[in-house]
């Protein structure tokens, strides 16, 4: 117990000196990988969009700090783009809009605390949870046709289950630099990777249902956007019909998602309108 008291007097001065809140903004990118990308064991680079992001982050002391995230993209990709020429005739492809809201931590590897400036460069791990929202669409006949309530792999009819859930839990984590351009304004840059607990941000998991099958149950529309192999044909509006249960994607591996950026973000020290140092302070909020 002794021992324990005298590590947190240790930190004490840390914690007391470094406790300071901030906000700020990222702009960056947002792709994917998943069963449409064009190595399924790689990164869909082809379909880079932009991304940008809000946050608010509370430092504990140099070397803890947990923020606050909201974060909105785009994925994308299509079999047009494959390395397997099986998997360029199948033909399939989406995009979905994102947006997501996170609790994240951060373990800033050589301390940070840019008041003073004596610590003003650090790399930093992080790790959280995340809520997303996707929604994969596909370009048909020229429009975007939402997938989801189609039911393209059967969702809805009876003996397929349920149709597949918009809204997601995530795992997010990476790594970043934070470098302080002055004792107020802070700079940085942060990779980071998103694991899903669902194999549908593209609308694709497991294996095909026949035409007839489909068509009988959820519909024109859904039987022919859940096989699109025979518009490489001649003619291009005949539809190639397979056998229910042949493989569409691999339901073994979930879908994944990255958003990388620079961010850019404003320290508010704790103090009745004043910091540590007696500047004064701009709106700071008290804790």
């Amino acid at each position: 117990m002794k021992r324990v008291l005298l590590f947190v007097l240790a930190l004490a001065p840390f914690a007391l000196s470094a406790q300071h809140f901030e906000a700020g903004i990222m702009l960056g990118g947002s792709t994917y990988q998943g069963d449409i990308s064009p190595s399924t064991s790689a990164w869909s680079t082809n379909d880079v969009h932009a991304a940008l992001g809000v946050f608010g982050r509370y430092n504990f002391n140099p070397y803890v700090s947990a923020r606050l995230n909201f974060a909105y993209g785009k994925l994308s990709a299509s079999d047009a783009d494959a390395n397997a020429e099986n998997r360029r005739l199948r033909n399939l492809s989406f995009e979905s809009s994102l947006i997501e809201f996170g609790l994240i931590g951060e373990i800033n590897l050589l301390g940070y605390d840019p008041e003073g400036l004596t610590r003003r460069f650090s790399p930093y791990l992080f790790g959280g949870v995340s809520v997303f929202r996707f929604n994969p669409e596909t370009n048909y006949q020229g429009q975007l046709v939402e997938l989801q309530p189609l039911g393209t792999e059967g969702q809805g009819m009876e003996g397929f289950g349920e149709k597949y859930n918009l809204t997601q839990i995530a795992i997010p984590f990476g790594a970043g630099l934070k470098f302080a351009i002055n004792e107020r304004l802070n700079l940085g840059m942060e990779v980071g990777f998103r694991r899903t607990f669902t194999d549908y941000i593209d609308d694709v998991s497991g294996t095909y249902v026949s035409f007839e099958e489909l068509l009988r149950g959820n519909g024109e529309l859904a039987a022919i956007l859940s096989n699109r192999s025979g518009e490489l044909q001649e003619p291009s509006d005949t539809p190639i019909d397979v056998e229910t249960g042949s493989f569409r994607g691999n339901p073994d591996n979930d879908d994944w998602y990255a958003i990388a950026g620079i961010t850019i973000s404003y320290n508010f020290y704790r103090g009745n309108g004043l910091g540590r140092k007696g500047k004064k302070d701009f709106g700071c909020p008290t804790f």
